[in-house]
């Protein structure tokens, strides 16, 4: 019993002794942290989505903290609001920002590719992109496999089973950016929401020449060059076979849109869309002509401008 009782009571020293023992070392070896951290933390929207480019809201307040300015620093999820509140913690100025939002940069609905193969393995865009163009012509566009979808936090994205594509849900999207980073065709953009959320986009990325980006998929930019000419804004060029307009040039006067052969370039957030240009058949035969080699036979051109639904034949062609 004796010796019970002794080594309780050296066991009991023991413990007592290495606890003070490490209370004076925290005490003297420990890191003061501004108090204002648990301050700009308790504003965040905590979502710790990654979309301010740092690993959690901590990691961003800590940030905001110790930085001279909020330049540079935004958290996508809780915006300007979230921001001003940040800058009045700290005594800063919030810049400003105009939200933005996810854009898809692809229109190739399963009616305007036609399917050249079926893909029966992991339903990954990540590997199927890895491992050869995907079930259409277009190694360009959309694989339809959802990665996006699954790296979006707040449910703000969809695949449309009707044109496998991707929609977004812009009342719940925040532009942090997670499937941007996601799609290994880099055809989602975040780009300024606009003024009542309206904007002008071109929904094609893929870069071949006119004739065959045409045949592989009747929604394609064909880089004909007509909407560069009409805008007002010198808001859109042309590089690699493929339209791109300046989000912080464009005034959404929407001058280029009915000018599009193909219906590639959209204003999205009005209540319908502009009727394609009413210019005769030839205008839009030599535009296309005009985009491909010199080779290109100018009937052909007809032929592919004309095409409507070229899967016609393909009335299944919905991604499993």
């Amino acid at each position: 019993m004796n010796l019970i009782i002794i080594s309780l009571l050296v066991l009991g020293i023991t413990g007592l002794t290495a606890a003070v023992l490490l209370y004076f070392i925290a005490q003297k070896f420990k890191v003061e942290e501004d108090p204002r951290i648990d301050e700009v933390q308790a504003v965040l929207p905590g979502a710790n989505c990654g979309g301010c480019g740092f690993a959690g809201c901590r990691a961003l307040a800590e940030a905001c903290t110790k930085a001279g300015s909020l330049d540079g620093l935004m958290c996508p999820v809780g915006g300007a609001a979230t921001m001003e509140k940040v800058g009045a913690i700290l005594g800063m100025t919030a810049p400003e920002s105009e939200p933005k939002v996810a854009v898809i940069r692809c229109n190739g609905t399963c009616e305007a590719r036609p399917k050249t193969s079926e893909y029966n393995g992991t339903r990954s865009c990540a590997i199927m992109s890895a491992m050869y163009v995907g079930e259409s012509g277009c190694a360009y566009g959309c694989l339809g496999c959802g990665d996006c979808v699954a790296a979006c936090p707040f449910d703000a994205l969809h695949i449309n089973p009707e044109t496998g594509l991707p929609e977004v849900d812009e009342a719940k999207c925040t532009a942090c950016g997670n499937c941007v980073k996601a799609c290994p065709r880099h055809i989602i953009e975040l780009r300024k929401k606009g003024e009542n959320g309206q904007r002008m986009v071109v929904k094609c990325v893929n870069q071949d020449k006119g004739p065959l980006a045409k045949k592989n998929c009747a929604n394609a930019c064909i880089g004909c060059g007509l909407c560069a000419k009409v805008c007002p804004q010198e808001a859109i060029t042309v590089t690699n076979n493929v339209a791109y307009i300046d989000f912080d040039k464009c005034v959404v006067c929407r001058e280029c849109e009915p000018q599009c052969p193909t219906g590639a370039l959209w204003g999205m957030g009005f209540a319908e869309r502009l009727s394609k240009s009413s210019a005769p058949q030839t205008a839009t035969t030599e535009a296309v002509a005009s985009a491909g080699d010199e080779k290109f036979d100018p009937a052909i051109a007809a032929k592919i401008a004309q095409l409507k639904t070229p899967l016609a034949v393909f009335p299944n062609c919905l991604r499993q």
